[in-house]
């Protein structure tokens, strides 16, 4: 969570996160930033590449998770989430799911307590789906080869 308002912040957005707003933003922030105004070896040239690597990563990760991003998905993930889990992972406040067609979603803002519990259920989809996959933030971060 600290994440997404770390990068709402950088957008300076606070409730409107329409794809329209949010391409506006980066493309006005990537020209203010851009490293090649800047003379080589000016501190305000290091200064803006590290500020565009950052303004990139915050575009593509606030489209991802972007009302309109997950509207046009929503098919694609009530059809994952009917796959067995076949691995998952807490870091923080994120946690990452597997499933067993290759797809792997992130989850913002599921706690500790919640993490364990997931951990010792018996049926992990049926406990997921009851307690996580419609009750958090999510983003799908990306589709692998999975090996029978």
């Amino acid at each position: 969570m600290k994440r997404i308002s770390e990068y709402k912040k950088l957008f300076g957005i606070e409730n409107d996160m329409s794809l329209k707003t949010l391409k506006t933003t980066y493309r006005n922030l990537v020209k203010e930033w851009h490293p090649d105004k800047f003379q080589a070896g000016d501190e305000k040239g290091i200064e803006a590449e590290l500020k565009s690597r950052q303004i990139i990563d915050a575009y593509h990760f606030l489209v991802s998770i972007s009302p309109e991003t997950k509207a046009a998905n929503l098919d694609s993930f009530n059809e994952t989430i009917c796959a067995p889990i076949i691995d998952w992972q807490h870091k923080g406040m994120v946690l990452e799911i597997t499933f067993l067609d290759g797809e792997t979603y992130e989850f913002f803002g599921v706690n500790k307590a919640l993490y364990i519990k997931l951990c010792q259920a018996d049926k992990l989809t049926r406990f997921a789906k009851r307690n996580i996959f419609n009750n958090f933030l999510y983003r799908k971060i990306k589709k692998s080869e999975v090996e029978a």
